[in-house]
């Protein structure tokens, strides 16, 4: 260190002293104002880039809010359609069973008019039978009674009793 202040000299100091205030002058007027222009953008950029984040930020959150909106408007149409869908197939289903008891009804009816209709005309065929059979009984027992002529008599007067008696 004693060599450095043996060996200093001031007309030295001064043109160094003088260079370095000119490098700082030269530096303040064409380099300083760049590098704090480019500073200035720089920390600009970064702030905008910071607002652009933020805003992009709340715009996801708004759209996931309006995808959830969306999402749970979807779910309650959904379940609303199915429901809609419930009740028309419960009524489709008691429409169905409806007229298919009215049918039921109406088929039974009409077996029911067959059947008497039926039994009307076997009813009639029945007794067309029996008073044919009857005719014919009666004609071969009247035959074997008048055969006879006693019996004849006999017959006559007891049908002539009848007769006044009714």
């Amino acid at each position: 260190m004693e060599g450095l202040f043996n060996d200093f000299s001031i007309g030295l100091f001064i043109v160094q002293t003088i260079l370095l205030l000119l490098l700082i002058l030269l530096m303040v007027k064409f380099a300083w104002k760049p590098i704090i222009n480019s500073l200035n953008e720089r920390e600009d950029g970064i702030q905008n880039a910071l607002d652009s984040a933020e805003k992009a930020k709340l715009e996801m959150q708004n759209l996931q809010a309006d995808n959830q909106n969306l999402l749970q408007e979807a779910r309650a149409e959904r379940e609303a359609m199915l429901k809609e869908a419930r009740e028309m197939k419960n009524t489709m289903i008691e429409e169905a069973k409806t007229e298919a008891q009215t049918q039921a009804s109406t088929i039974i009816t009409q077996a029911q008019q067959a059947i008497e209709s039926e039994k009307k005309v076997a009813m009639a065929e029945l007794k067309n039978h029996m008073a044919t059979l009857s005719v014919d009984i009666a004609e071969k027992v009247v035959r074997q009674e008048l055969s006879n002529k006693d019996k004849q008599l006999a017959l006559v007067n007891s049908l002539l009793k009848e007769a006044t008696l009714n």
